[in-house]
């Protein structure tokens, strides 16, 4: 059997995401971005700062040592688990101008009319469908007589 592709669907496509949840994913990488940089910053810091030599013969680039890593190298540390990583949102505030909310409300009636329209239409038609065949259903009926 063969797969479909679907390219422009893929994680990270162009057309994936709304544009509030790109701005938040560009956000998230340029955090993780400027945080690499000052680690990295910080690391050749420390490796221009330490001393060269150390009387005792202690490896200070010995994995697992708590001393100074050499310029470039980055320290193992544990990975969370994928479950970890998840994050939990919580919307506060949720800004629109007052005429684009009253222009979206607006258009919301203005659909909604013709769903109505059929709504009637089904309704009164499955009323005479069951009067048709059920007539002692009908405990009340209100006729209204236009004078003609």
């Amino acid at each position: 059997m063969a797969t479909l592709q679907y390219s422009s669907l893929q994680d990270g496509g162009p057309d994936d995401l709304p544009r509030t949840l790109k701005r938040e994913r560009e956000a998230r990488e340029r955090e993780a971005r400027e945080r690499e940089a000052r680690e990295r910053e910080t690391l050749q810091r420390d490796s221009l700062d330490a001393p060269v030599g150390r009387s005792d013969g202690a490896d200070l680039g010995a994995p697992g040592h708590p001393g100074v890593h050499g310029a470039g190298m980055v320290p193992d540390l544990p990975v969370p688990p994928a479950s970890a990583l998840q994050h939990h949102v919580v919307v506060t505030r949720f800004q629109v101008p007052f005429f684009h909310l009253m222009g979206f409300f607006l258009k919301c009636v203005l659909a909604g009319i013709p769903a109505l329209i059929l709504l009637g239409a089904l309704l009164y038609g499955a009323g005479e469908i069951l009067q048709t065949y059920f007539p002692w259903l009908v405990k009340m009926r209100i006729l209204v007589h236009f004078p003609g």
